[in-house]
């Protein structure tokens, strides 16, 4: 299986980085091939809105998207990554999130698989509702099947996230992927 996995932490050596190192070191051992887009390093507009893609096409805007793009419609998964920044996802994975909206269609039509990592310093057993549920509306309206989710409470700093039970988790979510 191919996984495409955005990661959207300008931390590129923090607690979000962590998990997905070793989510990524689970699925290639079960022997899935993985793409991380660090898309805070990427050159991403906002999507403008001007709606010349009919919602279904090329996007107006010339920027690192349509690499985003391309691996996106060529994988069978996609891991949405994220840090909790004030009970939503990164800026940058929503610029790129936003831009979905040139390909709804072919991103809809694949029924590819896909999940969610995120973490968190607050760790409140309501820390991460509206991101899951923004993660839950995404799945249905873009006709994914949700492998799960791993959501690390208490993840604020690395050296709390090392000391976790979230990396083993993210791994062995990883290594579950059939």
């Amino acid at each position: 299986m191919r996984i495409t996995v955005l990661q959207g932490s300008p931390n590129t050596d923090g607690s979000t980085a962590m998990l997905i190192d070793s989510f990524v070191k689970g699925a290639e051992e079960s022997g899935h091939a993985c793409t991380v887009f660090n898309v805070c390093d990427m050159d991403v507009s906002p999507c403008g809105g001007c709606v010349a893609c009919g919602y279904e096409g090329p996007c107006t805007l010339d920027d690192d998207n349509s690499r985003i793009r391309s691996e996106i419609l060529s994988s069978d998964m996609m891991v949405f990554a994220t840090p909790l920044y004030y009970f939503g996802m990164s800026a940058q994975l929503k610029a790129v999130v936003d831009r979905f909206c040139s390909y709804n269609s072919s991103i809809s039509s694949r029924n590819m698989r896909s999940a969610l990592i995120s973490v968190a310093w607050n760790s409140d057993d309501w820390t991460f509702d509206a991101l899951t549920s923004h993660y839950r509306t995404l799945v249905r309206y873009l006709n994914l099947r949700d492998e799960g989710m791993v959501l690390g409470r208490g993840c604020g700093t690395p050296s709390m996230t090392r000391s976790s039970q979230y990396p083993e988790k993210a791994y062995e979510f990883g290594k579950s992927l059939m």
